[in-house]
């Protein structure tokens, strides 16, 4: 049913192409479409089943090395090397791949919490469908705000205005209207055409669906171009935290090779040593940990009302230091009522609020809070009054008129911001009385606006016109109007907003108020919820300033007024520059690219379409004290994260060099590459418990970001620790013991195990080890696997097979000794590390 050059023949061909009416399809024709076409979504968000999930996990560089190893040793016929190695690769990935497939499940059911609906007309009837449920041959319905769910080729518009720069690069949006082009257009010429991917910015508009998902030009584009998301600041710190690794693993791998052949120690066994060395310095379930430290995150964040549809975005939400708003519904009840309707005089009008009623009633466009609080005001009959046409809401124009039949006769009426409507006005209404508008009573217009502002009230203005009847009206016809009054609106603070401002700034979160707003309204707002003002900004002043001058003014500024979306977007732009971490929290259309260029991007539910999907995260509600919750939860995310990678890295690290030094001063390996990898796998188990821990206060109280500098330093200073007892246990089992070659390796093999769980427990907080509480899982399991690792010796079978031998009590009394010795330093040795690493 594919139709070549469709924006070049008639409604009615089309229609016969795609066996189709103008009307809709019905529910029969639409299931068996979306069976023989499939559902409307591009390819390349492929859904993960069970079995990706269980392949990826041998697609990690470290489980190919191993796989390498262990091909090595079957080659050689050292098979008990082999099928070691190979068990612990098998008992990695199952355990990384139960996690991760768990995690992914409990992430899909609470982004599905959240989906992209469309208007269509089935059976006869508007409905609200899934967009990915559209066919070829559906009819839908756009208004402003809508998400474009295919490509299509309209039926009818009533000035539809679509925002196409995704596909066509153009800066503005584009007008559209049915008819037919020529067969040759381009994407910008066809201008009867609306395509996926792009959105309504203005207008209403009936399409007639012709391509879906693949087969769309969006589709298309997409299968040649491999388009990734911009880098997170967490993912750029993993990024650079595994360049720092490689570094390392490069260096000690070379010099511990190097020196095993010089000292003529078997080849194999060498080879087989530095792998195991390169495996061990590195986190091996990182990635499924980061995974399930995610997903926990995830759904503890939806349990206070935080949907997350970008899972790497929750560190950068913990991480965000500035928290740019529109004021209403987060500031204030997002509850707007009109307060009234008054003349040019301020006195109350009957008149006024009746065509102020009509206008909000007879709209089709997009739904508004302002129109929702005019009808709340009261009931108006209006059977009398018939809707001829209507000019919609634009960002530009910023009014909306509407042109209805009365007593024979055809009235524009005309509502919206008030400098907009005193532009297209030459005369102004008072007690009946028409006259000549003039710049003195503009001015006394604005003054009175001004006062008002200053109460708190948000001001539209109100006019009208008497025009002859004609087939169709546009912006054209919005001249020599009259202006008639003033509606008021009221949109009162939230009893806990300054509360909430109070706590945000506790977290060294800084709230900004981005708004179309006038001054004197933001204003009033900011001091009745206890908003500092310390700088305050206009759209206007803002196009007077260049780039480098705003980068320095953006940090004293917290009220930017009257601004339209593309300063918004300034805006932003200028505090990244000031390396903030910059959240945007906003639900309309003109929002959208700024939910997209923010590092953190929230919106609500009831947000338009294209808002939603260009954000990372939805709240349920619109309520300040649910951020509150999600930048709490993100940090603590983030903070467990890093108590993995540090301890973990610091810990391999110290093993690592302990071993590469001791392996040159004895005749035997200190370790077998199938002993080494088991350590890591044993202490790498609780981790991934680490994301139930608790985490102490301080961490939650500021932003943290990725910081190489110090994970080096923790790394050196703790690695070295771990590193200066291992050798102490060397020197006891081998000079005061005289220990054999198995019992040195298994008690150094129980003694690397032991001191990297402690390792965990104590260097999780910078609090003292029983001042801080331990999450129960990570307790627990640290508990098993140590008891686990002092009883494997002593399994029948299990020693001789991992080349362990029991060891004698007193031998255990004194590595036990040694671990408690550890314990203490590292208490010590970590108050003076935070002491001088504060941050």
């Amino acid at each position: 049913m594919a139709v070549e050059n469709y924006w070049s023949i008639s409604i009615e061909e089309l229609s016969g192409y795609l066996d189709c009416s103008i009307t809709g399809l019905n529910s029969e024709q639409a299931e068996k479409r979306l069976a023989d076409f499939g559902h409307n979504s591009l390819g390349g968000k492929k859904k993960l089943t069970g079995f990706s999930i269980l392949i990826n996990q041998f697609k990690s560089p470290i489980i190919l090395i191993l796989l390498f190893a262990t091909f090595v040793s079957a080659i050689v016929q050292e098979w008990i090397d082999a099928i070691i190695i190979l068990a612990i690769i098998l008992a990695s990935s199952l355990l990384s791949f139960f996690q991760e497939y768990n995690a992914h499940n409990a992430a899909q059911k609470l982004t599905s919490q959240i989906s992209i609906k469309t208007s269509v007309f089935r059976d006869g009837e508007m409905l609200q469908i899934p967009t990915e449920e559209i066919v070829p041959g559906d009819v839908v319905s756009l208004s402003a705000g809508s998400l474009i769910p295919a490509d299509g080729i309209i039926l009818e518009s009533k000035d539809l205005y679509v925002n196409q720069s995704v596909l066509t690069g153009e800066t503005f949006p584009v007008e559209k209207n049915p008819g037919v082009v020529k067969v040759n257009a381009s994407l910008a010429e066809r201008t009867n055409c609306v395509f996926m991917g792009t959105n309504v910015r203005s207008g209403t508009a009936k399409v007639l669906i012709v391509h879906t998902g693949k087969g769309t030009v969006f589709g298309s584009i997409s299968k040649t171009l491999s388009l990734k998301p911009p880098e997170t600041e967490f993912e750029r710190g993993i990024r650079r935290f595994g360049s720092m690794l490689s570094q390392i693993m490069l260096v000690m791998v070379f010099i511990v090779f190097f020196f095993n052949i010089l000292l003529r120690k078997p080849v194999l066994d060498s080879l087989l040593f530095s792998i195991a060395l390169a495996v061990g310095l590195t986190p091996q379930l990182l990635p499924a940990i980061i995974g399930i430290n995610l997903s926990r995150g995830a759904q503890k964040m939806a349990e206070s009302g935080v949907i997350v549809r970008k899972l790497n975005t929750i560190e950068n939400f913990g991480s965000m230091d500035v928290l740019c708003t529109d004021k209403t519904g987060t500031l204030t009840m997002g509850a707007v009522k009109l307060a009234r309707a008054v003349d040019i005089n301020g006195k109350p009008s009957d008149e006024i609020f009746r065509l102020a009623y009509l206008n909000a009633s007879l709209q089709s466009g997009m739904a508004n809070s302002l129109d929702e609080a005019i009808h709340s005001a009261g009931k108006i009959e209006y059977d009398r009054s018939n809707k001829v046409d209507e000019i919609p809401y634009d960002f530009i124009r910023k009014r909306l008129s509407i042109v209805v039949s009365e007593n024979q006769s055809n009235l524009i009426i005309t509502k919206g911001a008030l400098q907009k409507i005193l532009e297209i006005c030459t005369y102004f209404e008072v007690d009946n009385q028409v006259e000549s508008l003039n710049d003195s009573q503009i001015n006394q217009i604005l003054e009175k606006s001004r006062q008002w502002g200053e109460q708190g009230f948000r001001i539209l203005g109100i006019a009208k016109r008497a025009v002859k009847h004609q087939q169709q009206f546009s912006r054209l016809d919005e001249t020599q109007m009259t202006f008639i009054g003033f509606l008021l609106f009221y949109d009162p603070p939230k009893p806990d907003a300054c509360e909430v401002i109070n706590d945000l700034k506790d977290l060294g979160v800084s709230v900004k108020i981005i708004t179309g707003d006038s001054k004197t309204v933001t204003m009033h707002i900011a001091n009745e919820i206890g908003l500092e003002v310390y700088g305050v900004l206009s759209g206007e002043e803002m196009n007077a300033i260049n780039d480098e001058a705003f980068w320095n003014i953006v940090d004293r500024t917290n009220l930017f007024v009257e601004v339209d979306p593309n300063q918004k977007e300034r805006i932003i732009s200028a505090l990244q520059k000031r390396n903030h971490v910059v959240g945007y929290m906003g639900d309309g259309i003109n929002d959208a690219p700024s939910l997209h260029n923010a590092d953190v991007g929230i919106s609500v539910d009831q947000a338009v379409d294209v808002a939603k999907e260009a954000a990372d995260f939805v709240l349920l509600k619109h309520d300040l004290k649910v951020l509150k919750q999600g930048i709490i939860l993100g940090r603590k995310t983030f903070a467990n994260t890093m108590k993995y990678v540090n301890v973990t890295n610091s810990a391999n690290f110290g093993n690592m060099f302990s071993m590469a030094g001791i392996s040159i001063l004895i005749p035997f390996l200190p370790l077998l590459p199938y002993q080494v990898l088991l350590t890591n796998f044993l202490t790498d188990m609780p981790g991934m418990m680490i994301a139930d821990d608790e985490v102490d206060v301080e961490l939650i109280q500021s932003p943290h970001r990725w910081d190489i500098h110090s994970l080096r330093q923790f790394m050196l200073v703790f690695g070295l620790i771990s590193s200066a007892f291992d050798y102490l246990t060397f020197f006891i089992l081998l000079t005061i013991l005289n220990s054999t070659q198995d019992v040195f390796r298994t008690g150094w093999f129980i003694q690397s195990v032991l001191t990297e769980l402690m390792a965990m427990l104590i260097l999780r907080s910078r609090k003292p080890f029983f001042r801080s509480k331990i999450g129960k899982g990570l307790l627990y399991s640290s508990i098993v696997i140590g008891v686990f690792t002092l009883i494997l010796p002593h399994i029948p079978k299990f020693f001789s097979f991992l080349s362990l031998q029991p060891l004698p009590w007193q031998l255990i009394l004194t590595l036990s000794g040694i671990t408690l010795l550890y314990t203490i330093v590292n208490e010590i040795a970590k108050k003076f590390f935070f002491q001088k690493n504060h941050n």
